[in-house]
């Protein structure tokens, strides 16, 4: 039987056109903030947000990367925050700030991306420093700068600029952010410029992969949020000492064959019921 060439590539279009919505969360379905008292519900990876305020896509000191997501909404001292440092940015470093990933409207999971930044308190700030304003095409379809060379583990010397340390130091300086993450050869280089005497906010500054291109701020429960769930203290000491060493890669050994172990499955985690409540009202 002779198929219609035709037909199938209708019907392919419609099946992955309908899919695409599938594709999506819940949350990303939700268009605007929810109209209570601001609270960040339940913890960074498995949470949702009431309340939250959207940062204006451009202000003094910064702007706001593919805007189209919509995950540039956050708790209101989130948006503070960016607000403070972006001021800060431009009068001390003479640039601005390109802010990523916060959150969605009322917070909750995206389909890609992160599992964190669910409560408005997580903020993704590019290590590109845009001395002039971005146009809107760029600031739509943004290219990211990596301050790091992956393969070697090693900075790009072209591509760090001493600004990068100041910024993140003044981030790490304010009293509401709990952590940064950034790659762990940025933390070396934090550790070797910074001197004896201020070593204290590099306690915050955590290595973790992937965050060769942008710093993740990560703020701590605001008051009044009385079901956001804090993350432990990080631990005690600057962290630039074994445990950094840690992260550098080691050559490993060739591995004598083994039957792979069936992957254990993981458990679906249950969302607070204020998060779950917030969805049946849509």
């Amino acid at each position: 039987m002779r198929i219609n060439k035709m037909r199938i590539t209708v019907l392919l279009s419609l099946f992955f056109m309908s899919s695409v919505p599938a594709l999506a969360t819940p949350w990303e379905q939700i268009k605007a903030p929810s109209k209570q008292t601001p609270q960040a519900i339940g913890s960074y990876a498995n949470g949702c947000l009431v309340g939250g305020s959207a940062l204006p896509l451009q202000g003094e000191g910064y702007q706001v990367l593919r805007s189209q997501r919509a995950r540039y909404y956050g708790h209101p001292s989130a948006v503070s925050f960016i607000q403070r440092l972006a001021e800060l940015t431009k009068h001390k470093l003479n640039t601005r700030l390109l802010i990523g990933d916060i959150s969605l409207p009322q917070g909750g999971r995206f389909s890609s991306g992160h599992t964190s930044h669910q409560t408005g308190l997580d903020i993704d700030i590019w290590l590109r420093l845009a001395d002039s304003p971005l146009s809107p095409t760029d600031l739509e379809q943004p290219m990211p700068m990596s301050v790091v060379n992956l393969k070697q583990y090693a900075l790009l010397k072209n591509s760090w600029d001493a600004r990068h340390f100041q910024l993140i130091k003044m981030a790490a300086s304010d009293e509401q952010v709990a952590r940064i993450f950034v790659h762990p050869v940025i933390k070396e280089k934090l550790c070797t410029t910074e001197g004896e005497l201020e070593r204290e906010w590099l306690r915050k500054v955590r290595p973790w992969w992937g965050h060769h291109y942008h710093m993740h701020v990560r703020l701590k429960c605001p008051q009044g949020s009385m079901i956001c769930k804090p993350q432990a203290e990080p631990p005690k000491g600057d962290g630039c000492g074994s445990e950094l060493v840690s992260w550098k890669p080691q050559p490993k050994p060739a591995a004598a064959k083994v039957t792979a172990a069936k992957p254990k499955k993981k458990k679906t985690k249950v969302m607070p019921i204020q998060c779950q409540q917030l969805l049946q009202d849509i």
